[in-house]
């Protein structure tokens, strides 16, 4: 049995070369193959990279792509160089501790799970990473029909039934949970531990927190479009009821005017449910134009990879 690991990095000059030998030494009983991504950095992490890939050329393959792609987008890289029967995702910093890779192999192994999360009873991130780690639940429940018991996390391991399922995806708005979530409901979870990065500060800032959101609203689900439909019926039975109040009440009281408070209230009302809508379909028909005018997914400057380098 062969296993993959596929670790996105960026800006991760000062934990790559201590996570990789780490991994060795943990899964030296195992057939390895360690896949790095890095996605743009603007430190020194490719130096980093190819040091480890001049150590480890046996076990290390080594993806630099052309500039930053976002984290599921160099996962999705990683992932169509796995060779692996299981392939493993973990982060670049230390937050998944390597030794808790065998028992998330061995999890998925042992009880033929087509996926197994990891999930921990205290996460080390951010109060404001766990808010928009909470807020993502709260909608993948709705729009990916998760299961609620079921934390999405980073740290998971994927059967290579599912990479083959999830890189038949070529488009370039890449959400890995989303993918894999439809292709199987077989999944397992599993408790682990959850570390503080051991440098530097998380990358994720909020605008790519949104566009992570984005990506699952818009892109796994029309649930959104059959909302503003509902939404839109909603109120435009609301002004067909208000417009009949409004007409009993002249009929009956002629001398009340009309008031203007209550009539610009319902035109900002109705005014930004319309602009919402249009705005959610501006962002269904935008993705649909940039996916039919084939915006790459992500680009390879080079390939280092078995006893070639491209």
């Amino acid at each position: 049995m062969q296993i993959t690991i596929v670790i996105p990095i960026y800006n991760s000059e000062s934990t790559i070369g201590k996570l990789v030998p780490n991994l060795i030494e943990n899964l030296k009983e195992v057939s390895l193959q360690i896949v790095l991504v890095n996605d743009g950095s603007s430190d020194k992490s490719h130096e980093a990279c190819l040091s480890l890939r001049e150590a480890y050329s046996s076990i290390v393959e080594y993806i630099n792509l052309a500039r930053n792609f976002g984290e599921h987008n160099a996962v999705m890289a990683g992932l169509n160089y796995a060779k692996g029967d299981y392939v493993v995702i973990m982060d670049d910093d230390f937050q998944n501790p390597p030794r808790e890779v065998p028992r998330l192999v061995a999890e998925a192994k042992d009880k033929g799970y087509d996926i197994v999360y990891t999930c921990y009873e205290k996460k080390c991130h951010s109060w404001f990473r766990n808010f928009g780690s909470k807020f993502n639940e709260k909608i993948a429940n709705l729009m990916l029909d998760k299961p609620k018991d079921l934390y999405l996390s980073s740290f998971k391991c994927l059967s290579a039934f599912v990479v083959r399922e999830i890189i038949k995806y070529k488009g370039p708005f890449p959400y890995i949970d989303g993918l894999a979530l439809r292709c199987t409901r077989n999944i397992g979870i599993i408790k682990a531990q959850h570390q503080k990065r051991e440098d530097g500060k998380s990358n994720y800032t909020l605008k790519k927190l949104v566009n992570l959101w984005l990506n699952m609203f818009v892109n796994f689900s029309i649930i959104p479009l059959r909302i503003s439909v509902f939404l839109g019926l909603i109120l435009g039975g609301m002004g067909i009821l208000i417009s009949i109040y409004v007409i009993i009440e002249k009929i009956l009281y002629p001398g009340v005017p009309v008031g203007w408070t209550s009539l610009m209230l319902a035109v900002m009302v109705f005014s930004g449910v319309q602009l919402l809508t249009l705005g959610l379909l501006g962002e269904y028909v935008g993705r649909l134009l940039l996916s039919n005018n084939q915006t790459p997914q992500f680009v390879v400057r080079e390939i280092y990879a078995g006893e070639t380098n491209e």
